[in-house]
């Protein structure tokens, strides 16, 4: 079993940062791929980034790329998002979650454990 606790978001205008923190419960985190996902009002929730175990190997959607950043701390059993250059588009809830399988890191349905989420808002 992992919990998932995310943090860091909040109001932030154009241009912006934001570091997203995930901090996971249990001892097995270092065997789980971890991913951010998004979800906008009235829209369906979106992949944002995913990393495997080790963090040695990333993925990111289009929309996100060269902006935002996964990383991951096993010692410390969190996984980050840092977001640079936010768009008001950015504006939506972000959720962390944890999978066994980063091959499919794009796909929702393998995600076995889901965070609250934090909501991160880009408005001047």
């Amino acid at each position: 079993q992992v919990q998932l606790v995310e943090s860091g978001g909040g109001l932030v205008q154009p241009g912006g940062s934001l570091r997203l923190s995930c901090a996971a419960s249990g001892r097995t985190f270092s065997s789980y791929a971890m991913g951010w996902f998004r979800q906008a009002p009235g829209r369906e929730r979106e992949f944002v980034a995913a990393i495997d175990w080790s963090g040695g190997n990333t993925g990111y959607d289009d929309s996100v790329k060269g902006r935002f950043t996964i990383s991951r701390d096993n010692a410390k059993n969190t996984v980050y998002l840092q977001m640079i250059s936010l768009k008001p588009e950015d504006t939506a809830v972000y959720y962390c979650a944890a999978t066994k399988y980063f091959s499919g890191y794009r796909e929702m349905e393998l995600y076995e454990y889901w965070g609250q989420g934090t909501q991160v808002t880009v408005s001047s």
